[in-house]
């Protein structure tokens, strides 16, 4: 069937100009009836550095085989990825945000440079998802998405545990609640092998995401990392972009309005990740769907929490698949009148079509709440706006008792400096901790507070005193805080004319964050005000220079 599509790779059996094209191609196994086939590539976060991306390899073989025997022709490549975990309150930590771009660029470029039909890109760390998706928009052929799924929960004094809970072990370590052999147990114990971070974490919250958006096959965005489901998973994915490819079915077609809607809805419903608002708002902007921050505002009133999942709950991603996983939820949902049912999908099925075929959660499970009880009767996921942040600012609020929070300003320039005086004991309760010049520009890079958040949670502060910056939170972040604050303090936001002692609200009710202070001081501050240097070298600066406000994703083209 593959002579009958209308494919780009077919430009190399045209005529005897193409000779050295096919000569090249021929060197890696293509034959003459390939050059008549449609060629898929196969693009792989695959990585020794961490073990979100450990097994991929492997995954991606399993796709090659399957886009092979759907009648395509697979070529596989391979993309990079940093781990966040790893990275994470070290100076490694801008990388982070930036591999995302770099990530979205190289899959766009060995595509367009090597005329590739379709794609099927597996990713499964935090920046792998966005940074695939991007460049699936970007790309613009017939494409699927694959997480490489999440990893088992460790196990420590019989109970579950994972990375989150070494972070605020390393709390407990230093207010003295925990000793040294502690510590290393939590450590030793909490990642037992490859997937993504376990909770309803970043990685686990955008592959949710994408498969609400219908990028993803149904049910592969909760199936684990090490199951026969997972590699099932990619050799359906390869044989789907055939299809697609059949169908004439491009990114465009299902990346809709509507499908980001739906995205929404089931990051809120999941109690997703912070980092969900910046990714979405990249990925629309890439595909020219008009996203903004406050469609997140609009869409967050009407979506019930439903999920008692981590890092504010009980369970973890395993047990939401062992409940039914991510389809089971969309089903509920869709019942419910909460999703889109006519948006188009990978499957070249509707989103209402994939759903009937689901099976609904489990009869005895406890990891999604009913309608009449849910964690919380409204979404999680909140942007602040006021006279500290005028474009927004992004509060997880699932698990937080706190509603509203005034207290005076304790202004660090660095998380360094942050981290040293809460070890120190020199943050009081009721205090408001704010980190600037750590935004996309200032950090570069947007690095997360994952460090500084389980340091306060692990002293018992988590929500005694706030914590404010223009960088971000990890998915595994839960407390009293406020990320994403724009204008960030390297444009000249008002953060970064924030004083000591400034007194500072934050209330989730009100959808306000704003500090006491009249507008001719506001004025002094701004006209004494002089921008630090940005920094001019490698990834870091090309990414300082060309980034654009977290507001809009923090996004790093021209459109």
């Amino acid at each position: 069937m593959g002579k009958d599509l209308r494919i780009k790779s077919n430009v190399f059996s045209d005529s005897f100009l193409r000779a050295p094209n096919r000569a090249m191609l021929r060197a890696v196994g293509v034959t003459d009836d390939d050059f008549k086939k449609p060629m898929i590539g196969v693009a792989s976060t695959w990585s020794e550095v961490t073990p979100c991306n450990i097994h991929l390899n492997d995954l991606a073989m399993s796709s090659k085989k399957g886009a092979k025997e759907a009648g395509g022709v697979p070529l596989m490549f391979n993309t990079i990825t940093v781990s966040d975990g790893i990275s994470m309150g070290t100076s490694g930590m801008r990388y982070s945000l930036p591999s995302r771009d770099l990530i979205a660029d190289s899959i766009e470029t060995v595509t367009g440079a090597e005329s590739l039909d379709g794609l099927v890109a597996i990713g499964a760390c935090d920046k792998n998802i966005p940074g695939c998706m991007i460049g699936i928009a970007n790309s613009e052929v017939p494409s699927v998405f694959v997480y490489g799924g999440t990893i088992s929960p460790g196990s420590h004094g019989g109970k579950d545990i994972d990375i989150v809970s070494v972070f605020e072990g390393v709390g407990k370590h230093s207010n003295g609640d925990i000793d040294d052999q502690e510590l290393k147990a939590i450590e030793c114990n909490a990642c037992p092998g490859a997937g993504a971070c376990g909770g309803m974490y970043t990685a686990n919250t955008m592959a949710s995401a994408v498969e609400a958006m219908g990028m993803s096959l149904p049910g592969s965005s909760s199936n684990p990392a090490e199951s026969k489901e997972k590699a099932a998973d990619c050799a359906a994915a390869g044989e789907a972009v055939y299809h697609l490819l059949e169908k004439g079915i491009y990114p465009k077609d299902i990346m809709t309005k509507k499908a980001f809607e739906n995205a929404i809805t089931v990051v809120m419903a999941l109690g997703g990740s912070t980092n969900a608002v910046l990714h979405l708002l990249a990925m629309a902007h890439a595909i020219d769907v008009d996203l903004t921050i406050d469609d997140f505002n609009r869409m967050q009133p009407k979506v019930p929490h439903l999920a008692d999942m981590k890092p504010s709950g009980k369970y973890v991603m395993q047990d939401l698949h062992n409940a039914g996983g991510v389809q089971a939820v969309m089903k509920l949902l869709y019942e419910e009148g909460y999703l889109h049912g006519d948006c188009l999908t990978v499957t070249g099925k509707t989103v209402a079509e994939n759903l009937a075929e689901a099976p609904p959660l489990q009869d005895d499970q406890k990891v999604i709440m009913p309608f009449d009880n849910p964690k919380r009767a409204d979404g999680p996921l909140i942007v602040l706006k006021g006279n500290l942040a005028p474009r927004g600012a992004v509060a997880k609020v699932s698990g937080v008792k706190v509603s509203r929070h005034t207290g005076p300003a304790r202004v660090f320039n660095t998380e360094n400096e942050a981290s040293a005086a809460i070890s120190e004991n020199k943050i009081a309760e009721g205090d408001v901790v704010v980190i600037r010049y750590v935004g996309p520009k200032g950090g570069p890079g947007m690095p997360e507070m994952l460090s500084i958040s389980s340091l306060l949670v692990g002293k018992g502060l988590g929500e005694k005193v706030a914590l404010l910056t223009d960088g971000r939170f990890s998915g595994g972040t839960h407390g009293l805080v406020v990320g994403h604050i724009a204008p960030e303090a390297q444009d000249g936001g008002p953060v970064a004319l924030l004083q000591e002692n400034d007194l500072v609200t934050i209330d989730s009710e009100q959808k306000e964050i704003s500090f006491e202070i009249s507008e001719d001081e506001l004025q002094r501050r701004r006209d004494e005000w002089t921008a630090p240097p940005m920094y001019k070298k490698g990834v870091l600066g090309k990414y300082a220079h060309t980034v654009s406000c977290s507001s809009k994703g923090a996004v790093t083209d021209f459109k």
